[in-house]
């Protein structure tokens, strides 16, 4: 069938993209570049189905007449990370509000079948149940937590009111191969591998004994293709390992030198998934063990040459705002 994803040269776009081009798919992929790479997908082993288009999912009139004749949306664009969120906010709503409403209704307009979106379960902030199961009370902790919780509220809105059948999906740190090498200081394994690129200490956040319901990316895009293929509609899904990994044990499997950074305000001791509902309802289970995602990523981690390199000292000034204005929350 003919699918489109938004976001689709990024980190998790490009992988589902390249499931989907397996799977015999004609794709469409919407991608401005702000955090993606031409690269993830010009290296994909097949590219005979697939159609690029460098545009801005908020640009509504552009976007608009390639849906036309499209099945399944996966909307994976967004802007990401705490410390911008915090810095630009207005950015944020414009990415991942008012871009999500535009992508709905772009869908909508098309007569699309499915929507599937790619939600955060950063809208728990830090729950006080363990493991974390959807009917969690909604926290978001900032800017970029709520834009992506309120663009999840858009859609299951569309669902209600226009009849688009949509699935939420609230992913649990998810990492893996091309994950983002650019952009102000952001996820850990971007931090890690660039350091061990640089033959430099790994900065751990606290004692690194916090925990991260680290879920690999290819089990993150087999779920949207599930939950895409599936009769939901109008349902949030978990997903998580449910096996939640030390910061201390990543530090372990990436070896090296190591020193220690303040712990952040608004951040989880642990993030750990309720899986159970999308295990019922989709039989959907993780496959690739941590271990095993991490030693895939040192396999590739010249992907990360070009990456930012963080010190304690230029980690301090960026997450600067982050202390300041999140420490009493």
């Amino acid at each position: 069938m003919k699918v489109l994803v938004t976001g689709g040269a990024g980190f998790i776009g490009s992988h589902l993209t390249e499931m989907l081009l397996a799977e015999g798919h004609q794709v469409v992929v919407l991608d401005n570049y702000s955090t993606g790479r031409p690269e993830n997908l010009s290296q994909l082993p097949d590219t005979t189905n697939l159609q690029l288009v460098e545009c801005d999912i908020t640009d509504h009139k552009k976007i608009k007449p390639l849906f036309q004749g499209v099945s399944q949306v996966f909307h994976v664009a967004a802007l990401a990370d705490i410390v911008p969120s915090i810095q630009a906010p207005f950015a944020y709503h414009n990415s991942n509000v008012d871009g999500t409403i535009s992508v709905l209704e772009a869908a909508r307009e098309a007569g699309v079948k499915r929507f599937v979106y790619a939600a955060s379960s950063s809208c728990y902030g830090i729950p006080d149940v363990y493991p974390t199961p959807e009917t969690a009370e909604i926290r978001p902790q900032y800017p970029y937590a709520l834009t992506k919780n309120v663009g999840e509220q858009y859609v299951r809105h569309w669902s209600q009111v226009y009849g688009l059948p949509t699935v939420c999906c609230r992913f649990f740190n998810v990492f893996g191969t091309r994950s983002r090498t650019s952009g102000t200081y952001g996820a850990v394994f971007g931090v890690f591998l660039k350091q061990k690129l640089a033959e430099q200490p790994l900065t751990v956040v606290g004692d690194g004994t916090q925990t991260r319901d680290f879920t690999y990316v290819t089990d993150v895009c087999r779920a949207m293709m599930m939950a895409a293929d599936s009769d939901l509609n109008n349902e949030v899904l978990n997903v998580g390992t449910g096996n939640p990994q030390s910061v201390n044990r990543l530090v372990e499997l990436l070896g090296g030198e190591k020193t220690y950074i303040p712990k952040r305000p608004g951040e989880p001791d642990c993030t750990h998934a309720d899986i159970s509902k999308i295990t019922k309802l989709l039989g959907w289970q993780p496959e690739v063990p941590f271990e095993e995602g991490v030693a895939r990523m040192l396999k590739n981690i010249q992907y990360w040459a070009n990456a930012p390199l963080w010190t304690p000292e230029n980690i301090e000034v960026a997450t600067k705002d982050w202390f300041e204005l999140l420490g009493d929350v």
